[in-house]
């Protein structure tokens, strides 16, 4: 059975106080539902205080790294820095990593290689903007970027993997993803996994919807079969609108 996850994409926000306030409402909560894996992607500064608190309910993950393992990088950090310092997963892909800073498709492969060598569990971020959509081309956008990126991987290596599909132009545009647009591209991603790969890997990979998710449209959302759960931005940034999510799914 895949994991039911719901995970918490900070960005670049809260200062040292307000970060380990909204953690730790998350970890007092004791009766997360036991189906659900919670993770929490703070600014990298935080995780090694978040690793002193966290818990089995709540893990935390590094929002960004670079795949050398060492060398003159300057600002960057490795997988296995993060990993020294408590992140339980990794971020790779996320739209705004593709658009702000040029991350393409073979950095991106680069990264998803050196999670692998390192054993460490992913999230990998795919979706089309809003002139891929508009022009119908989403399909082949989205399973290009999965074969340009991900699909390189072993059977064995692909379990490290949970997708999260993020409709970009859908986020902060005004425009909203129906949840049948939803369901759509996580149904046609299961189906090429299971192509590349096989029915039984697709159907232990966790898809998440990584859009406009909120505490009134989550129950809608993880209601449609092929969604797993969520990577939420804004709405985890509060403890209560994260939780109500957490408790949808």
């Amino acid at each position: 059975m895949r994991k039911r996850i719901v995970a918490g994409n900070w960005k670049m926000n809260l200062l040292p106080n307000e970060a380990e306030a909204l953690f730790n409402e998350l970890i007092i909560k004791t009766d997360w539902p036991s189906h659900v894996q919670v993770i929490v992607f703070p600014p990298s500064i935080y995780i090694s205080r978040f690793n002193e608190l966290k818990d089995n309910h709540v893990l935390v993950g590094a929002q960004n790294f670079y795949p050398s393992k060492s060398g003159a990088f300057t600002g960057e950090i490795s997988v296995t820095q993060a990993k020294s310092v408590g992140a339980d997963y990794l971020l790779i892909g996320h739209s705004e990593r593709r658009t702000y800073f040029g991350e393409h498709a073979d950095f991106l492969k680069e990264k998803v290689d050196a999670s692998i060598e390192q054993r460490s569990p992913f999230i990998f971020c795919c979706g089309e903007p809003l002139t891929i959509r508009e022009a119908g081309q989403e399909l082949d956008f989205v399973k290009k970027q999965l074969e340009e990126s991900l699909f390189h991987l072993s059977k064995e290596d692909i379990l490290f993997a949970t997708v999260a599909y993020e409709p970009v132009w859908a986020i902060g545009t005004g425009k909203t993803a129906s949840m049948q647009q939803a369901e759509d591209m996580h149904a046609a991603i299961r189906s090429w996994i299971a192509e590349k790969y096989d029915i039984d890997i697709a159907n232990k990979i966790s898809i998440l919807y990584g859009g406009s998710c909120s505490p009134e449209n989550a129950k809608e959302l993880f209601a449609c079969p092929n969604v797993d759960g969520g990577l939420i931005g804004g709405a985890s940034l509060k403890s209560e609108s994260f939780i109500q999510i957490s408790e949808a799914l």
